[in-house]
């Protein structure tokens, strides 16, 4: 492994950390409650960051046809499932991600599945796929900070210092 993907995945693994603290004792009822004009729930990103884990991950191995559930509009919308279940989810697609990383070439080019934004997609780079899983997770751990501290007042920046 490069020292480039070892910083890409240190990188990853530190946005992921930093959005799973705003999961820490939450009760199922809290992770499904909007506390902004946005329809965004904790659960709700929680749900997309496990589709979008492994609809990428699907994407860098090669696998063909689109990734499941890559164009469903509902992937941010959370009902059913138990909390700790889409917690496991969220963690073994993380996992999935990080070994198909372990043994992949940051250049190489893989082909895009094609959606209604984009017809006719370019090839993307590994790395370009990785830096992408980075700035959508810091992206969401944003929102789910605002969200969390909206809800009962906890800090996601307060609770990584307490760690």
């Amino acid at each position: 492994m490069t020292m480039e993907l070892t910083d890409l995945l240190h990188e990853l693994n530190d946005q992921r950390r930093t959005f799973r603290v705003t999961m820490k004792d939450l009760s199922e009822a809290d992770a499904k409650k909007r506390t902004t004009v946005s329809e965004l729930t904790l659960g709700g990103l929680l749900k997309h960051l496990t589709w979008c884990e492994r609809g990428w991950t699907h994407i860098l191995t090669e696998q063909p046809l689109p990734p499941p559930g890559m164009l469903d509009f509902d992937q941010y919308t959370w009902t059913g499932t138990d909390l700790g279940e889409l917690l496991g989810w969220y963690d073994e697609a993380a996992r999935r991600t990080d070994e198909a990383l372990r043994t992949a070439s940051l250049d190489k080019l893989v082909p895009l599945p094609s959606a209604p934004w984009d017809q006719d997609p370019q090839p993307m780079s590994i790395r370009r796929i990785v830096l992408h899983l980075i700035r959508e997770t810091a992206q969401h751990a944003g929102h789910a900070d605002i969200i969390r501290e909206t809800l009962d007042g906890q800090s996601t920046t307060a609770s990584l210092y307490e760690n």
